[in-house]
Parts: structure tokens; sequence; C-alpha cells
């Protein structure tokens, strides 16, 4: 029998299993960007510790950390309706500690070095301060919000998750610029300086990056939930521009130095702040609002009752409603009002992009999955059978 006989015998080959082929290719992007990384954390580590030695890179680390402790829960409360997935919060995260930082560090460098060759050196390193440096870690710190909006559009859905992702991806380019800053201040004073550093950059100023990169996030969030071309061009485009205004200005008055930089910081640094410490309250109430409103018509088809949407709307009664699981299911109780909770969230905000006209070609299959675990999950704890 002849190979072509025996291969029309044989029957049609059988066909790929599409999601083998999209495991595959999870895997080798997921190894593709922790190698990234890893190379990214390599370079910084060792220019850390041949610029400053690994006693003082270590010091500076330790006390770069502690602003985190501030900031990174502040947006993790931000993002509390919908939570997003902590492999994106971690990658947002390490993009601003390393990649955006290590793009930014060699970017201003060059831009220093060119303009040192045509002006004295502090204005060289002025000029680099206000106009390079604004643009370029802007520039690098939004771009992983535009690429999650654009690559990861399901986990994407509006407003607030752009400012989580700006303002997380910024807490970690602040973290790298804290731990160069304090290194340089205390080999060049030690702990008098390195205490001063501390105070300036860390305590009076911790959220000053994400309140820049933050401006982006808004931009992206407006465009994610748009139905119309132009807001999906202009918003982005718009949020960076005042990123890096905002930035710049900052910059400005550190380069003053003396009382132009007090200046800043009372008249524009510190109402700057309170208006982003209202405008985040804002941002998840009206996210507690939408997810009300776009969980009514599942309650009027039945899916929901009235007062589980209430519930869902409002963070404080979320929490009664987790106290009471726990109080009458145990622990088990407990994990399933948080995913039928979560559930609800993602549901309510997936029925928004579709009402948008910004969900992908399988919103419909997962609202119908979305439905099923909903279900699910309020069986689990009431105590009822699974089905």
């Amino acid at each position: 029998m002849s190979a072509d006989l025996a291969a029309h015998h044989a029957g049609p080959p059988a066909p790929t299993d599409p999601t083998a082929r999209s495991a595959i290719r999870r895997w080798v992007v997921t190894g593709l960007v922790v190698l990234g990384f890893l190379l990214a954390a390599l370079v910084v580590a060792s220019y850390f510790g041949a610029a400053f030695g690994v006693t003082t890179a270590l010091l500076a680390l330790a006390v770069a950390v502690i602003p985190l402790g501030i900031v990174i829960p502040a947006f993790l409360w931000l993002d509390r309706f919908e939570s997003e997935p902590n492999r994106y919060l971690v990658g947002a995260f390490l993009w601003g500690a390393l990649v955006a930082a290590v793009v930014a560090a060699v970017t201003n460098t060059s831009a220093i070095a060119v303009l040192e060759a045509s002006s004295d050196p502090d204005a060289a390193l002025a000029t680099a301060a206000v106009v390079v440096a604004p643009v370029t870690e802007e520039a690098m710190k939004g771009l992983l919000v535009l690429l999650i909006w654009w690559f990861r559009r399901r986990e994407f859905d509006g407003i607030t998750d752009g400012m989580v992702y700006a303002g997380i991806t910024a807490a970690g380019f602040a973290f790298t610029e804290n731990i160069q800053y304090l290194a340089v201040a205390y080999t060049d004073g030690g702990n008098e300086a390195l205490g001063a550093t501390f105070v300036a950059r860390c305590l009076l100023s911790p959220f000053a990056h994400p309140m820049f990169t933050i401006l982006t996030g808004v931009g992206i969030g407006v465009a994610a939930t748009s139905r119309s071309w132009l807001p999906r061009l202009v918003a982005p485009v718009a949020g960076f521009v005042l990123a890096v205004l905002a930035h710049a200005l900052w910059n400005l008055a550190a380069v003053t130095g003396g009382q132009g930089l007090v200046v800043v910081y009372l008249l524009v640094e510190v109402p700057v702040f309170l208006a982003f410490v209202v405008f985040v309250g804002w941002a998840r109430r009206h996210e507690g609002h939408l997810i009300g409103q776009h969980l009514r018509p599942y309650a009027d088809a039945g899916w929901l009752s009235p007062g589980e949407v209430t519930m869902l709307a409002s963070m404080t009664r979320r929490r009664e409603a987790r106290q009471w699981a726990r109080a009458n299911s145990g622990r088990a109780g407990l994990a399933s009002m948080r995913a039928f909770q979560d559930t609800a969230s993602e549901l309510a905000l997936l029925r928004r992009r579709m009402h948008h006209a910004a969900a992908d070609e399988h919103a419909v299959e997962t609202e119908r999955v979305l439905l099923r675990a909903l279900t699910a999950r309020r069986a689990e704890f009431v105590g009822l059978p699974v089905t």
C-alpha cells in the first residue's frame, strides 16, 4: 500500500486542541515576561551594587519599602469592589520598578550627556529634569496601563481600573527611584542626609508619582468605556499631557529649591493631594453605584434579589454580608460569599462594557458562565446543594 493510500485509509489528521495551543502560548508569554523582569532586576541590582556598594544599596532598599506600606494599601482599597488579578498587579509594580525605571534612567542620562555638550552642567540637569524626565517617565509608566487595556480588555473596566494600574505602576517606579535618592543621600551625607531625604520623599510626598500617572490612567479609563472613537483617542492623550505637565511642575519646583519648592508644595502639591483623595473616594463610591445600576436587570430577571443588589452596591453592606456568612457557615461560607460578591461585580462591569459596546465577542458566553457561578456560590453560603 502506498503512503498516500495509507494516509487515506487512516482518515483525516486529528484536530489540534485549541485549548492546548492557548495554554502553550500562555506559558511561553509568561516565561518571556518573567525572564524580562529577571534581566531588568539583575541590571538594577548590579547598578546599585556597583554605584553605592551592597550595604548602602540594601539600606536604601529597606528604607524605600516603608512608603509602599502607605501607597499600595490605598490602591488595593480602591480596587476592592472588583479586584484585579494579583498577577497583573504584581506585573504592574514590577514594570514600574524595573522596566520603566531602567528605560527612564538610560534616557535621562543620555539626555543629560547630550545637553551638557551645548550648555553648562547645571542647565543640562535642570532641562533634563523639567523637560525630558516627565515625558519619558510618564510615557513608560502609562504604557503599561495602555497595554493592559489594549490586550486584556476583559480585565479593564474603566476609570477605577485605570487609576489602580497607574497607581501601582507608579508606586513601583517611585520605589526604585527612592532607592537611588536615598543611597546618594547616605553616601554624601550619612544618616542625617538619609533622614532628610526619607522625610521629603517618603513621608511628605509618597503619592507624587502615583498622582501624576493616575491622570493617564483616568484618560485610558474614559477611553475604555466610550463608544465613540474620538474620546478613545483624545482622552488618553489628554491624560498623558496633564500627567507630564504636573510632573514637570513638581520637578521645576525641586530644581528651583528653597522657597519655590515650599510654595509649590503648600499651594499646589497639598491641594492636589487633597483633591486626589476626594476623587479616589468618589471613584470608589461611583463604582459601587455602577455595580448596583447594572445588576438591577438581573434582579428584574430573577437572578438576584433586590436586597442582594443593595448589598452588592455598598462596601459596608458587603462586609456585613461576609460577617453573616462566616457566622452561619464558617470559613467555607465566607469564601463562598466573597466569591459571590466578586462574581457579581465582574458580571455588573461586564454588562457595563456590553452597554458601551466595549465588550469582546465572548461577552454573552461569559455572562452565562458568571450567572451560573453566581447561583452556585449563593447555594453554598446558604447551605443548599449545588446543582
